[in-house]
């Protein structure tokens, strides 16, 4: 069984996030099941949503305290934190960041301009689309074009067509790397 952690805060898209992978994974194959933590129940508060996926069913439903990836949404949340500390040996984060981390013998964090890729495509920041995408280049583990058709499910019209092409930016930001 593999874990991901999503950390954002509130309204920036973490359980959408999970919905929207979670739902890929299944599509190619496999089992998933995503689900959402919250502290204070306010727009902006730091909360994380979780996912697991495997090739069997998934009985375990605790929250996930170290993972084998994680999604930062927004990198505030790790202002005194590395995100290493959040990854199992041999985990990748995927930062919405435009700065390095500190690297580690072996655990990647994978710095994406996310918001200013959003910014640029749509004049607002929806990281978190990007990343999707971003995640979807650095892990192979779901193609694509099976991620755009999750995203059309979970979004109509020209909502969905905005959150493909942003997906579809962070994917070609990491294959151009």
């Amino acid at each position: 069984m593999k874990e991901i952690i999503i950390f954002a805060r509130a309204g920036q898209g973490a359980i959408t996030t999970a919905q929207i992978l979670g739902s890929a994974i299944v599509k190619s194959g496999k089992y998933a099941y995503a689900f959402p933590h919250f502290g204070a129940a306010r727009m902006g508060a730091p909360m994380n949503a979780f996912l697991r996926y495997d090739d069997k069913p998934i009985r375990l439903r605790n929250q996930i305290k170290i993972a084998d990836y994680s999604i930062i949404v927004d990198e505030t949340l790790f202002s005194f934190k590395n995100p290493a500390e959040t990854l199992k040996p041999q985990g990748i984060a995927i930062i919405n960041s435009l700065r390095n981390f500190p690297l580690t013998d072996t655990k990647q964090i994978i710095s994406v301009p996310a918001n200013d890729i959003s910014v640029e495509i749509t004049g607002r920041p929806f990281a978190n689309t990007v990343l999707l995408g971003a995640f979807c280049a650095v892990t192979g583990i779901v193609p694509i074009e099976i991620l755009y058709e999750s995203i059309k499910e979970r979004f109509k019209g020209k909502a969905a067509e905005l959150n493909i092409k942003l997906s579809e930016a962070g994917y070609k930001f990491i294959k151009k790397q």
